[in-house]
């Protein structure tokens, strides 16, 4: 699968498609962003880090045949962020290896517009169509109000708290068995 090969989705005001390399530059801009990088990494990520993750979302599409996409208002084209399932590996107890895992970032300026669950709506129902209603799992610090609603909106039930890289995380689930 190459870049040309990732579907681009539509709702009725996002569109998501591949990234490109093209992206780097307002993608590095939100993951600099201390309050967007809070409940993910802790911390901002250089320009540098930014580059290795998109390299990661386009690999995922050629490893898995799902990933990551960028996603932009339909109406601008302007940047809102990222959404996408990726199999992370992640170290941790218990470990959920083997399960897609959603996860989803906005810049700030398109917080808070209901464009998160519009978007996770969108790469979900690419994804059942695709690959069944599998279990897919997400991770969110339990401080993060905002995602865990997001989260609720689009089928994930708390299964367990546990913590991964020494912080607290709220593991959620949705479809497969429980």
């Amino acid at each position: 699968m190459t870049i040309r090969d990732v579907p681009a989705l539509e709702t009725d005001r996002l569109l998501l498609r591949g990234h490109l390399p093209d992206d780097l530059s307002e993608c590095a801009s939100m993951w600099a962003d201390p309050d967007v990088t809070r409940f993910i990494s802790g911390h901002p990520l250089s320009r540098e880090e930014v580059w290795v993750k998109l390299l990661r979302n386009v690999g995922h599409w050629t490893l898995f045949g799902f990933g990551f996409w960028v996603v932009c208002e339909k109406s601008s084209g302007g940047f809102v962020g990222e959404v996408g399932l990726a199999e992370f590996k992640r170290d941790m107890d218990p470990s959920f290896e083997g399960t897609p895992e959603i996860g989803w970032v906005l810049a700030p300026r398109a917080q808070n517009q209901g464009y998160a669950t519009e978007a996770v709506r969108a790469a979900l129902a690419w994804f059942d169509a695709q690959f069944g209603p599998i279990k897919t799992v997400c991770l969110i610090d339990p401080s993060n109000g905002a995602s865990l609603r997001v989260a609720t909106k689009c089928g994930y039930t708390e299964r367990l708290r546990t913590t991964h890289k020494g912080k607290p995380t709220v593991v959620l689930e949705r479809g497969g068995a429980t």
